[in-house]
């Protein structure tokens, strides 16, 4: 029944396309030809045109990358397989409230453009020489926060590491001598249904068998896994990056950790499919150091009274008077407005990296030992800040800890991912409508 409604629903668009549209003789060689359905998704459809396009897009970025391509109609198998994926995400995100602004949209896309030190207007330009719609690009952008935000409500927020975990973590890792150690890993996944039937699993165990043969023979381990596997890597050629051992597929790390560089894994048997893995480099952990700054400040806050210049005026006559030789501390006690500091005469203590606000940081470490800020301003007000003293800390212990956190949660939420993905396609009614999408 929704397959005839969704067909029909069709039909009468066209229809009024058609009938809206100007009318021309029959014969006319001028006659426009509608966009193709490529496959309909539950009750939407992905068009000849948005395949296409990304199409185009991906195999601009292979050719940068300077990857063979694979056959186009392998290639449009997978990116058809990633819209379909994607529409599923949307449609489900659209039902739960999930939105994403103008505001929010154009806010993502500055910072974008300024990690490659660029304005919006010069990184619109370099899109559009490179062929790429500015509208399109936008959408892609909004869709792709739509589907963060989702898979963090569906998946990510049911997440929990405990510390016992990190701490059997740490223990394995060190009795290994590995505590930091770290792999890059490239993968192919040849999958099957959640409720298989012997046969469809007969049929991928055998497929998996003949791409494992063809790779020992010799063949492009990338250019294979974008032809052939239905991971969420694929057409970044399997490639899983730079990961240590926690964060690794737990059915991938005990082999990954007996594996050279170079060296293929035997086929490997999970609930999702067939997979192979192959270590691509490996490098050795460190200990890990910060610099870490001693340091202390005055905070004055603006509000109906106190403006900003006020502020840093007072600041600044503050600075003065420290450098004709006041005390700092008493200062501070007198005039900061950061109670938790102002009572040790403004000390932060010692600070590492990424513990204060980009702007207070910034300012800080700007300043050699000895030497007071300009006043400057952060959202919490305005400060001046002098660093007492600075010195190499061994972080090893903490960043670790952090590290394999991190590793354990990156884990878990990628393998429920891929069931929770695997689940939304299963469940949803897909049907491809071009031939030569099969």
């Amino acid at each position: 029944m929704k397959k005839l409604l969704v067909t029909l629903i069709l039909v009468f668009a066209a229809s009024v396309a058609f009938a809206d549209a100007p009318q021309e003789n029959a014969s006319s060689k001028n006659s426009v030809e509608i966009d193709r359905i490529a496959a309909i998704v539950n009750d939407a459809v992905i068009t000849r045109s948005e395949l296409d396009e990304q199409i185009h897009t991906i195999k601009q970025q292979l050719r940068q990358q300077k990857t063979q391509l694979p056959p186009d109609a392998v290639l449009q198998k997978q990116v058809l397989e990633r819209l379909i994926s994607n529409q599923l995400q949307l449609q489900l995100a659209a039902s739960t409230g999930i939105r994403v602004d103008d505001d929010v949209l154009n806010k993502a896309i500055g910072r974008i453009a300024e990690q490659n030190k660029l304005s919006i207007t010069e990184f619109r330009g370099v899109l559009e020489k490179d062929g790429v719609n500015f509208a399109s690009f936008r959408e892609d952008i909004r869709n792709e926060i739509i589907m963060t935000r989702l898979r963090q409500r569906q998946v990510d927020s049911r997440i929990n590491v405990t510390d016992q975990e990190v701490a059997r973590f740490l223990a394995t890792q060190a009795d290994k001598g590995k505590s930091d150690d770290q792999y890059r890993v490239s993968h192919i996944l040849i999958a099957v249904p959640e409720a298989a039937s012997p046969e469809q699993i007969q049929a991928a165990k055998q497929k998996v068998q003949r791409v494992l043969d063809d790779l020992r023979g010799g063949a492009d381990f990338k250019e294979t896994a974008i032809a052939v596997s239905n991971g969420q890597q694929a057409l970044e050629g399997g490639d899983l990056g730079w990961r240590n051992a926690g964060q690794l597929p737990s059915l991938f790390a005990p082999l990954v950790e007996r594996m050279k560089p170079g060296d293929l894994s035997d086929i490997i048997r999970s609930p999702s499919g067939f997979h192979i893995i192959k270590l691509i480099d490996y490098r050795s952990g460190q200990i890990h150091k910060v610099t870490q700054t001693l340091a202390r400040h005055i905070l004055i806050r603006t509000n109906e009274l106190v403006s900003d210049d006020d502020a840093s005026i007072k600041l600044e006559q503050l600075s003065q008077r420290i450098k004709s030789g006041a005390d700092f501390t008493e200062l501070a006690k007198a005039n900061s407005e950061d109670k938790g500091s102002a009572v040790n005469g403004g000390s932060l203590g010692w600070v590492s990296p990424g513990e204060m606000v980009p702007a207070f940081e910034r300012a800080m470490d700007e300043l050699q030992p000895g030497q007071i800020s300009k006043p400057f301003k952060s959202e919490f007000g305005w400060h001046i800040v002098q660093v007492q003293e600075r010195r190499e800390q061994d972080n090893t212990e903490q960043f670790n800890r952090s590290q394999a956190f991190a590793a354990i949660r990156q884990r878990k939420m990628e393998e429920e991912s891929q069931i929770w993905l695997r689940r939304l396609r299963d469940e949803a009614y897909v049907e491809y409508r071009l031939d030569d999408a099969l």
